[in-house]
């Protein structure tokens, strides 16, 4: 997934005031501007506060592109995503009631008023943004847009979750001590940035992670390719895997290539090893999420990647809960590791599987 965020504050760095009203920061045309951006993106996210403050609708206005959704057989509006901790949302809110798209609701409390106005996503866990970018990729967003507010900006940021930042300061907005909350990303200047004004707005965008979809599909074209070697069995997925090292070496392998038992991560790293490579900021693509949990071996394919050091894991298939829960990307996201997935190519893997869907 690709995660873009976005705010506009005042120039002392405040996104709201302490009024009972709304606070206008963006001028009209940076209004539009992030109106596009929005139409590039599956999904949009905002904080529940956001929703009980501002009542948005998160709506696209654009009525080209609307339409141009409607002949793709796509709902004329992204869809709507939110975050709770208290569970206290109206059923009134125009994030349920305005538009014709998906809603997901990420809590922590069971929310039985809005389980048919939106998709609940329940955990008891403590919300954060690996937990709902992993589950977004399984249910199809790519690109995410997050505005806000300040508290899930600053949580994106420090979770190493966001690829690119947009910030529109407006310069003749200054609230001093009526100011809510701010949000100042604190980025160093060495961070590829742009600068330009928009209507009035000075808008600076980090590119926090370089899109590297070009080369990830490449190598993950090759991993869905070793998958096809493998011979089906009615206990084990075909998965095919390439190990591409920080110095550009190449290693690859297919489930059960020269073991009962092996993965296809396991098959490619053991060829790695073998040649004398370093593992430590490697990538790994492999055709379908890497297990995380093992009854034929002593560890798991997300453990063995973790241990070796990789910097990035790619893949074009979440595990299906055939066998097993897998939690992979998950777990890969919480030790640090770059986990990017790519569905356009998931069609290949279940090719490669079509046995297990008999």
């Amino acid at each position: 997934m690709r995660v873009t965020l976005s705010a506009a504050v005042t120039a002392d760095g405040y996104m709201d005031d302490d009024s009972p009203r709304r606070l206008i920061i963006s001028t009209p045309g940076d209004w539009e501007a992030v109106y596009h951006l929005r139409a590039a993106h599956d999904a949009i996210l905002v904080g529940a506060e956001t929703l009980r403050r501002d009542d948005p609708s998160l709506l696209l206005r654009d009525k080209a592109v609307r339409m141009r959704r409607a002949r793709e057989g796509r709902r004329p509006d992204i869809a709507k995503v939110t975050l709770t901790r208290s569970g206290r949302l109206s059923p009134q809110l125009r994030f349920f009631t305005a538009g014709d798209a998906d809603r997901y609701v990420f809590s922590q409390r069971n929310l039985p008023e809005i389980q048919n106005l939106a998709n609940v996503i329940y955990s008891e866990a403590p919300i954060n943004a690996k937990h709902i970018v992993t589950e977004l990729e399984k249910r199809g967003v790519e690109h995410l847009m997050v505005e806000g507010g300040a508290k899930i900006l600053r949580m994106f940021l420090d979770e190493g979750m966001a690829d690119t930042l947009r910030l529109a300061v407006n310069p003749n907005l200054r609230p001093g001590t009526r100011g809510g909350a701010r949000f100042e990303p604190g980025l160093p200047d060495s961070i590829p940035h742009t600068r330009e004004i928009v209507d009035g707005m000075e808008v600076t965008i980090w590119t926090l992670h370089p899109d590297t979809t070009a080369r990830d599909l490449g190598f993950l074209q090759k991993a869905i390719d070793e998958g096809r070697k493998c011979t089906p069995g009615p206990t084990s997925y075909s998965v095919g895997a390439v190990v591409v090292t920080a110095d550009g070496r190449i290693f690859a392998g297919y489930t059960h290539e020269t073991s009962p038992t092996h993965h296809a991560e396991q098959e490619a790293i053991a060829k790695a090893l073998a040649a004398g490579a370093a593992l430590r900021g490697a990538a790994m693509y492999s055709s379908m999420e890497p297990c995380s949990q093992r009854a034929s071996e002593p560890e798991s394919c997300t453990q063995l990647i973790i241990r070796h050091g990789f910097a990035r894991v790619v893949f074009a298939l979440y595990e299906p809960d055939c066998f097993v829960c897998c939690r992979g990307a998950l777990t890969l996201r919480e030790a640090g590791i770059d986990v990017r997935v790519y569905p356009s190519l998931a069609a290949g893997v279940w090719e490669a599987n079509a046995h297990l869907k008999r």
